[in-house]
């Protein structure tokens, strides 16, 4: 971080000043939440969490010396009380410390990518930015994405963490690509990241809405909640004239239209809902085939062919998202176009990483709510002729609603249904599986996720498919607070060579690695 004043950022117009005046001209060198990091350079942003709320913490900053304090009325009472009623540090009273805290993190990071798209929704937002990054790679942009798996970019590498990370860290990382020549990024927008404010300070030119189903019922009270948190990337972070780009099919379009018609931002409606016709992305037809799909669109008053080697419906309508994007942020149509059919799938959304000698393919999808897995499977019946298998579970410690809507899913969409553990983290492991299996009575239970997908791969016949859910791109399971190894691609790999390969293939293969 560059070194800024408390009057070159603004904090006196943040909120009321408590304890002693703040010096305009004071040294402010680094924002942060957390007080272990916290010197004399520093302003403490004092956030309320879910576990822990930073008001308690004030007094260590005040300890450090910090150059103040920035809290909520509630917690600068708190902080008071605990410190004897006096403070040595100014303490900054406002209504929302996150927004702060995002505004002072874009004050210290002012560098980002000309051109940033957010997309937000329950499913589909780590392809849809995925395609979008690949999109404008192949018109010759420096582009990236930022979400569930981390920074994807050419010229920058980082590890994956949150979906939408904390505000130093999100404006930090925009501000190093933006400094690697990076000029259009798409980002993952996380309901919980636009609750607390992390994408505030972000400027964004176009927004973009996938689908709104029940999730993260366990940080959201309801789902009105929920939806609203969706909603303020479109209410209050979308600038004016931006492009809005809304799946048409979602029970949110017309909600969406609203907001955009009212605030005259530009509507882009994708799908195959008629109202997608008139300023969108129509899709008139799809023709399925074994290795991908075959989708015909409206744009414009012409019709538009384009194959794409992609598995399921939906993922034409988060290419057709992506492209609305790319056109959203100043790319030509017809160059958006051109370019679909060249667009690679993304790890672990319905990626096609096994075949069985008999033909039977074995898919591994990230699907881990109910919605998505009524999705992933609606999406690959097309290209199946025979049996539809699934192997999935249910993460722990998470909404504990959703498990029995997600084995009524299973068993409604699939032939073969074989539950088993996910994440089980702190919780009970059988506990999460008979909550999913009371809606699916019929469903073999596998507690072991190993000999669960070896299982589903050797009931494979010619012209079945096996769908493994759940995991998606994760390399771990976290078990009881450990973290083991563990790759739902490279089971599905090991299943197939263990059953199809005679010993012979077998050494020679283990031959080759040694």
């Amino acid at each position: 971080m560059s070194a800024h004043t408390i009057d070159s950022l603004g904090l006196a117009a943040e909120g009321m000043v408590l304890g002693p005046a703040l010096n305009p001209a004071s040294v402010v060198t680094t924002i942060t939440s957390d007080s272990r990091n916290v010197t004399e350079t520093s302003i403490f942003v004092a956030i309320k969490g879910v576990k822990a709320d930073g008001a308690g913490f004030i007094k260590y900053a005040v300890r450090m010396r910090a150059v103040a304090v920035i809290t909520t009325l509630e917690g600068a009472v708190t902080a008071l009380e605990t410190m004897g009623g006096v403070s040595d540090v100014p303490l900054v009273v406002v209504d929302d410390p996150r927004r702060s805290l995002s505004r002072l993190a874009a004050l210290f990071h002012p560098e980002q990518p000309s051109k940033i798209a957010a997309i937000t929704g329950t499913s589909g937002k780590t392809s849809v930015a995925d395609f979008l990054r690949q999109l404008w790679t192949l018109l010759g942009e420096q582009s990236a994405s930022l979400g569930t798996m981390g920074v994807s970019s050419d010229t920058v590498k980082l590890p994956g963490g949150l979906t939408t990370p904390d505000p130093v860290a999100l404006h930090d990382v925009l501000s190093k690509l933006a400094d690697s020549g990076v000029s259009h990024l798409a980002m993952e927008a996380s309901s919980h990241g636009l609750d607390q404010a992390r994408l505030d300070g972000v400027r964004v030119s176009a927004v973009a809405l996938t689908n709104v189903a029940r999730d993260h019922m366990d940080y959201h009270p309801t789902t009105a909640h929920y939806t609203a948190a969706k909603l303020r990337l479109f209410t209050d972070l979308a600038p004016d004239g931006a492009t809005v780009v809304v799946n048409a099919d979602d029970a949110m379009f017309p909600l969406i239209a609203q907001i955009a018609v009212a605030r005259g931002l530009r509507l882009l409606p994708v799908g195959e809902n008629a109202a997608a016709a008139v300023s969108g992305l129509h899709i008139t037809a799809t023709r399925y085939t074994d290795d991908g799909q075959v989708v015909s669109f409206d744009w414009a008053g012409a019709s538009h062919e384009v194959a794409l080697p992609l598995i399921g419906a939906f993922q034409a309508r988060n290419v057709l998202t992506a492209a609305g994007l790319a056109i959203g942020c100043g790319a030509d149509a017809g160059a958006v176009f051109a370019a679909l059919p060249d667009l690679a799938g993304v790890r672990g959304r319905m990626e096609l990483v096994a075949r069985r000698a008999n033909g039977a393919p074995v898919f591994v999808d990230y699907a881990h709510k109910p919605d998505a897995i009524v999705a992933a499977l609606a999406g690959l019946r097309p290209h199946v002729t025979g049996r539809i298998h699934i192997v999935f579970g249910a993460g722990g410690d998470r909404d504990a609603g959703k498990r029995p809507l997600m084995g009524a899913a299973a068993a409604q969409g699939a032939d073969v249904v074989i539950v088993t553990d996910d994440n089980p983290r702190s919780e009970n492991r059988a506990t999460i599986r008979a909550a999913i299996m009371a809606a699916c009575p019929d469903a073999t239970e596998v507690p072991d996720r190993a000999e669960a997908i070896l299982r589903g791969v050797d009931n494979l016949e010619p012209g079945d498919a096996l769908l493994i859910a759940g995991k998606g791109h994760e390399t771990g399971q976290i078990i009881a607070g450990d973290v083991i190894p563990f790759d739902d691609a490279e089971q599905a790999q090991v299943a197939v060579l263990a059953l199809d390969s005679d010993d012979d293939d077998i050494a020679r293969m283990l031959g080759d690695t040694v």
